[in-house]
């Protein structure tokens, strides 16, 4: 990570605002995004709603690619949560058909730049032509070792942390797990989320703010950073501001 960093910053060397207090010292190992505002950026310009679901698929590519560039190792994007299943079936279809799009284009730059994909949620629900194409990607990227790019796909925290509750008095149950073992760390493991640090660095676009059921439990300590920017506007400089911001707060954990 350090050297994809240093190298980021000797490329911008001659720009002395792109260069201000973007440092390799605290530096957010783990950033999550909530993707917010591609049905706003589309009604704004008079177009459909999926005009903006695919405008903000190209920024997808493009934070992508310089997060890696910039050496962050995990990467979340909320994707689509359990309660977006509630919009417009052209809407809903439309949507479960981008990881698709999305990994058949990418796959092979993915790949080449030694990205590991994942994916965090409910796989239940989703059609088959979306599960095979996120199977394809978590198989073909499972032994790289570069930045792990997380999609958060038919995600909600809430049932995340039942079924987490509900997998733990089982293994209490079973026997694999004492109740004197119980722990925050043997929580976590229970979860979606398992052996994946939590994010440092929260980024939401569009000008809300709350969690929309995103990461509860795992955001406890995260550094928060909203914008109004809508998420197909959001560019490769809007995140380096976020990580510069980060890098000018402390963080406690509770002391002082």
């Amino acid at each position: 990570m350090l050297n994809k960093l240093r190298g980021h910053l000797k490329s911008v060397q001659n720009d002395p605002e792109s260069m201000d207090q973007l440092t390799e010292e605290n530096f957010p190992k783990h950033i999550a995004i909530i993707m917010d505002g591609n049905g706003r950026w589309a009604k704004k310009r008079g177009l459909p709603r999926v005009a903006g679901h695919r405008e903000g698929m190209s920024v997808v590519r493009k934070i992508v690619r310089h997060a890696n560039k910039l050496g962050v190792s995990i990467l979340t994007l909320y994707a689509f949560s359990t309660e977006n299943w509630k919009r417009p079936k052209t809407e809903v279809d439309f949507l479960m058909r981008l990881p698709e799009r999305f990994l058949k284009a990418e796959l092979p730059t993915l790949i080449k730049e030694n990205v590991v994909v994942r994916i965090t949620g409910d796989r239940h629900n989703l059609p088959d032509y979306t599960k095979r194409a996120v199977d394809e990607a978590v198989a073909t990227t499972a032994n790289n070792t570069g930045l792990v790019l997380n999609f958060a796909l038919n995600y909600g925290s809430r049932s995340e942390i039942i079924d987490g509750m509900k997998s733990l008095f089982q293994d209490v149950q079973d026997g694999k797990l004492a109740i004197e073992d119980l722990s925050e760390a043997s929580f976590s493991e229970h979860l979606m989320t398992a052996g994946l640090d939590d994010p440092d660095l929260l980024i939401r676009t569009s000008g809300e703010l709350r969690l929309s059921n995103f990461m509860l439990w795992q955001l406890a300590y995260s550094e928060f950073w909203f914008t109004d920017v809508l998420w197909p506007d959001f560019s490769q400089e809007h995140l380096e501001e976020a990580i510069k911001v980060y890098q000018k707060r402390q963080r406690r954990y509770g002391g002082v």
